[in-house]
């Protein structure tokens, strides 16, 4: 049995399930609790589960995500909230010398089973500093994990993996997304980490994607290109580390062509990464160059006409598709 959610209520149900499992999970970031969260994702929390644990910071993400990093050390499992991963920045060296490197360089001896997760990306004419995507800056780090879901389902199962994980994982949501609503099971369910989903299977091309691009750019153009007779198997990553290289493969060995569509800059991106293991493990399938979507490789424009020009859209993802398969 499924019921009809939003996405801000599936991880609030995946906080809420596993911290009624461990006492030792705790939530903590800017405005979390007596606020019930900048995009209300933490609603009712403070009152189910107290003071304790669930807990209001000062505007001071280098503080308090060395306190969570701490405290994870010594046995806790924090879930430390970032009004937007823009702002993870200023504790970025808290995160990549700090959470990612700690059980290596312990040599085992100490696990950072962390979840920092957050909004990621454009929402709007909210200016460069804060509609920058992350994942491939997150993704380039040994020890971490990076997880990008992109419905409430899989934020669910994905946050719930997340959670009980040992080792730090970066949890990217999106601040347009938080109102979508899907369908998620009422039985208890986990998703595996480093596991991609095929949407959709398909003959003439694959395309790759993940996170707010699914929904808001490349299913609309799937069903574009549907009606005009091309068959397109989809994948969504679900998680950017690490990634399933062998579904991403097995599938352009079927199709002969691939399309990855994602948010962030061209220069050393998912994309880039993914289209360099395809040509190297799989290049004696391919019929046509892969070809990537990405934004423009400039800080993203305030005005709303370049903001459109600069992201991908479903004609971008359109015209790709068109060009691997040489279709008019």
């Amino acid at each position: 049995m499924s019921r009809v959610i939003q996405f801000r209520e599936a991880l609030r149900e995946a906080m809420s399930e596993e911290m009624r499992k461990d006492e030792n999970i705790f939530l903590m970031g800017e405005e979390v609790a007596e606020y019930n969260g900048a995009y209300k994702v933490s609603q009712g929390m403070l009152e189910e589960f107290s003071a304790k644990r669930i807990i209001d910071t000062p505007i001071a993400e280098l503080g308090f995500a060395g306190i969570g990093i701490g405290a994870a050390m010594q046995g806790l499992r924090p879930i430390v909230e970032f009004m937007t991963f823009n702002f993870s920045l200023v504790a970025i060296d808290q995160i990549i010398n700090g959470a990612a490197k700690i059980k290596s360089m312990s040599g085992g001896q100490y696990s950072v089973p962390i979840v920092f997760r957050g909004p990621t990306g454009n929402a709007g004419q909210l200016g460069a500093q804060h509609s920058q995507n992350f994942e491939n800056w997150y993704a380039n780090t040994p020890g971490l994990k990076v997880v990008v879901p992109s419905n409430p389902h899989d934020a669910k199962g994905l946050l719930k993996q997340s959670i009980i994980d040992p080792d730090p994982v970066i949890f990217m949501e999106s601040e347009v997304m938080y109102g979508d609503k899907g369908e998620v099971p009422e039985e208890e369910y986990y998703l595996e980490l480093g596991k991609a989903h095929t949407i959709q299977e398909g003959t003439d091309v694959t395309i790759v994607s993940f996170g707010k691009m699914l929904p808001r750019v490349v299913i609309p153009a799937v069903e574009e290109l549907q009606k005009d007779g091309l068959s397109v198997e989809l994948i969504d990553l679900r998680t950017v580390r690490p990634i399933d290289y062998a579904a991403i493969v097995e599938s352009v060995k079927k199709t002969n062509r691939l399309v990855v569509v994602e948010e962030a800059w061209p220069l050393a991106s998912i994309s880039a990464e993914i289209a360099f293991h395809v040509q190297k493990i799989a290049f004696d399938y391919l019929d046509a160059p892969v070809i990537r979507v990405t934004s423009a490789d400039v800080p993203l424009p305030y005005a709303p006409t370049l903001i459109e020009a600069a992201l991908p859209s479903k004609k971008k993802v359109i015209d790709a598709v068109k060009q691997v398969t040489y279709a008019k």
